[in-house]
């Protein structure tokens, strides 16, 4: 009976500290952001852009900082050792749900140790060339690729969707292609612009600027339909290859304990920022679609992707060292 009562005693406590926490939050100290890819890239961008809305609505500081580095796997791992306090938060993208099976001896569990508070949208991913490459259109590359000519294309990391797709693509039409992993979207584009590796792929948000500013040149998008922001950039599902859709995808995650209530304000804020005009206009100039998906769908979205991936890693005998 005493053990019961101490049970149950450890119970209330843990259950009244929690509710302390979500009706002091979120006015205790500054929220902190981690963007898990280095600066320049869609993380830190979509990080920076909704960071100062949250700020005014919540009136509590709202920092980010990059912790970039394994395919975004060690700013994760700072999110999932962090106090689930409601003043760690993380910025994610689609490597997210490919790390699990990624990445051996990743040192937490992706669906048990971390929880999903908005899936914020998706976008197409651009294949782009270099200017040096000599390649001009999709059509040229595909010609190139079927006569066995040999290419590698960049990525924002070992395990990316960009890596997963077309290493998928490659496989299935016997490409020679070989992958150049970046440790994020800024130093794929910097050495893209720079002519040192001739194909890259990267979100929509990522190689828009580029692509505008005639740094790179726009193949193929990776979503099933044509993008509005390149409508005359092919998809590679109609050159071809009609079952081939990968879209890119962000979403904000917490540590696994963080209490409820607080999870479900910070969606509420995060859809909120989501509706303002201003920001909403900059994801969508960008090609995000918003989604403003709550913590049950997106954490069913992420651990579908999860699975998904998995398999295909699994299926491939794909490797971190890839």
């Amino acid at each position: 009976m005493n053990k019961l009562l101490a049970g149950l005693m450890s119970v209330l406590c843990i259950s009244g500290v929690a509710q302390a926490q979500s009706n002091d939050w979120p006015t205790q100290k500054t929220i902190k952001m981690i963007a898990v890819f280095p600066p320049g890239g869609s993380v830190d961008q979509v990080a920076r852009i909704l960071a100062p809305a949250l700020q005014n609505q919540l009136k509590q500081n709202v920092i980010v900082e990059n912790i970039g580095g394994a395919s975004g796997s060690i700013g994760a791992a700072a999110v999932a050792k962090a106090q689930p306090d409601g003043y760690t938060f993380g910025v994610v993208f689609d490597t997210h749900g490919v790390n699990e099976n990624m990445i051996p001896k990743l040192p937490y569990n992706t669906k048990t140790d971390l929880t999903t508070v908005t899936m914020i949208g998706t976008a197409p991913m651009v294949l782009t060339a270099s200017k040096a490459s000599g390649i001009t259109s999709f059509k040229q590359l595909l010609a190139d690729a079927k006569a066995k000519k040999g290419n590698n294309y960049g990525s924002i990391g070992t395990g990316s969707l960009g890596h997963l797709a077309l290493a998928s693509l490659a496989k299935d039409a016997k490409f020679d292609w070989t992958h150049v992993p970046y440790r994020g979207g800024g130093p794929l584009m910097q050495d893209a612009l720079a002519g040192h590796v001739p194909l890259a792929i990267g979100s929509l948000f990522l190689v828009k600027p580029h692509v505008d500013a005639g740094g790179v040149i726009p193949l193929a998008v990776t979503t099933s339909k044509r993008s509005p922001e390149m409508p005359n950039v092919p998809t590679i599902a109609e050159s071809g290859y009609p079952n081939f859709e990968a879209p890119a995808w962000w979403a904000i995650i917490a540590p696994a304990k963080t209490p409820a209530a607080i999870v479900n304000r910070m969606h509420e804020e995060v859809a909120k920022a989501l509706k303002n005009p201003e920001i909403a206009q900059r994801l969508k100039s960008q090609g995000i679609e918003i989604a403003a998906l709550g913590p049950k769908p997106a954490q069913d979205f992420v651990n579908k992707q999860i699975d998904i991936w998995g398999a295909f890693i699994k299926a491939n005998n794909i490797k971190a060292t890839d």
